[in-house]
């Protein structure tokens, strides 16, 4: 659901993306590569375009890496079919290719376009799961039980064809309706028992609303808008494909995990002591992530709670390994073993982990290309990860800083999300972090701030040179 957009004036991006040293082209030689592979035609693999795949993604996507298929098995149970854009199939090892998306590592998503980890000839074209035409994927298939709990694996390359490109506006319009289109006309009971699965094991999500910038005619949207189930649905498909194949890699000792260290106790404890003042209630023996699934994030002091709970959201990391098990191989928010497969167009590291998997299913020795990969993967993606958030960030920023610009002085109603800890910078002014209604914007603020309660703030900085704002409370 949309929840506030505001439009702002034209914006140029240009010196954030100068800023963060984007590639604003291929080179030649990794060009030429991406459109002979896309002209190539597809290899033999085991036909699979008889399975009424579709894909569901935001509207104005183009670079689709997944494809689904939920039927139930006779019985009981569930079939989950999952299939994944081949990219491997058209990026040829040790080529020009290659060497550029690792220098990408993943894409960056800007308001005025996204600087993509693969050429548009593959990641809108040749590689990317469309509608109505056949293409190389490597299909899961994942047997569930009534409760949803895996009972077998199966994956394969194969020749695939998606009936329909759908988006998750329209597909909740549809569930909401009772209409949705057979292909994944299970998908909210499924995902609702995987999401009650992942709150049994411990796991937390956070329903944070998004800010994001989006192109409205000469100007731009400054949008906060907040999940529809069906995303939340659809993620519990791709964390399911994720666990089964952090499991075939822990088992064959080879592959590369998505790890996060679990919250530590005394983080728990604060966010505990947290709960009471916030009006949450936390019934003993409740975890986390069973506490936030009850809230209203919309509400202010709800709102606050989720924000505090991010602060056990921290460390998140690649982890690779060959022959020996890492001590940590778990992710605190998934509450499991985890590993990244379900987005090779966007993302270098699922290409590679998903050769592994393939391998390793197939009791065949892992690829070279792919094992010789594995233990520079961490930090290729740990620093892509950062310029991606960057971008994201500044972008938001600019476009807080554009719309306020000529509103310093001005007075807005605003809830209180973060205060400053007790131990903050000496000579630090004491503040903490607020969120207007509208503008949806959200930004620092000094004063002595109650947390989880709505208060009344000044803005006294907007520019757009630094991308800064900041609030005083009135």
């Amino acid at each position: 659901m949309v929840i506030r957009r505001v439009l702002a004036p034209r914006i140029d991006f240009g010196a954030l993306r100068r800023e963060l040293g984007l590639p604003d082209r291929f080179p030649p030689e990794a060009q030429r590569e991406a459109d002979e592979a896309a002209a190539r035609p597809l290899p033999a693999f085991a036909d699979r375009t008889d399975v009424p795949l579709v894909t569901l993604d935001p509207a104005t996507s183009r670079d689709l890496d997944q494809a689904m298929c939920l039927t139930r098995r006779p019985g009981g149970g569930y079939r989950v079919r999952y299939a994944i854009a081949d990219v491997a199939t058209h990026v040829r090892p040790g080529g020009a290719l290659e060497a550029e998306t690792w220098r990408r590592g993943q894409t960056v998503y800007l308001p005025d376009g996204n600087v993509p980890l693969h050429p548009e000839t593959l990641s809108e074209g040749a590689a990317s799961l469309l509608p109505d035409v056949d293409r190389a994927a490597v299909l899961w298939t994942i047997d569930l039980d009534a409760d949803a709990a895996t009972v077998g694996v199966h994956l394969e390359r194969a020749r695939v064809r998606s009936r329909a490109k759908l988006d998750y506006r329209g597909v909740q319009a549809d569930a909401d309706a009772g209409r949705l289109a057979e292909p994944i006309a299970l998908l909210p009971e499924l995902g609702a028992l995987l999401t009650a699965r992942g709150l049994r094991r411990g796991a937390v999500n956070l329903p944070l609303p998004e800010q994001d910038v989006e192109p409205d005619g000469d100007g731009w949207r400054l949008v906060l808008r907040g999940p529809v189930p069906m995303e939340d649905h659809n993620a519990q498909i791709s964390l399911l494909t994720g666990m089964a194949a952090a499991d075939l890699m822990l088992a064959g000792r080879i592959g590369l995990l998505r790890t996060m260290p679990a919250a530590r106790p005394e983080a728990v404890a604060r966010l505990r002591a947290a709960a009471a003042p916030l009006g949450v209630d936390w019934p003993e023996g409740m975890s986390v992530g069973e506490v936030i699934a009850r809230l209203d994030p919309a509400r202010p002091r709800a709102a606050a709670f989720v924000d505090q709970a991010a602060e056990l959201m921290r460390g998140a990391a690649y982890t690779a390994f060959d022959a020996e098990v890492p001590a940590e191989a778990g992710h605190g928010g998934v509450a499991a073993a985890y590993a990244h497969v379900t987005a090779p167009l966007r993302r270098l590291a699922d290409r590679y982990a998903t050769e592994v998997c393939l391998a390793l299913h197939e009791d065949r020795p892992v690829p070279e290309w792919a094992r010789a990969a594995l233990p520079r993967l961490p930090e290729t993606m740990a620093t892509t990860d950062r310029t991606a958030s960057a971008a994201t960030r500044g972008a938001v920023e600019l476009a807080e800083a554009v719309l306020l610009a000529d509103r310093v002085g001005e007075t807005f109603e605003a809830a209180v999300l973060d205060v400053d800890a007790t131990t903050s910078r000496p000579g630090r002014q004491p503040g903490g972090t607020v969120a207007l209604d509208s503008p949806p914007v959200r930004a620092r603020c000094t004063g002595e701030l109650p947390l989880g309660e709505r208060v009344t703030v000044r803005l006294v900085t907007a520019d757009p040179t630094t991308r800064r704002v900041a609030f005083a409370r009135a």
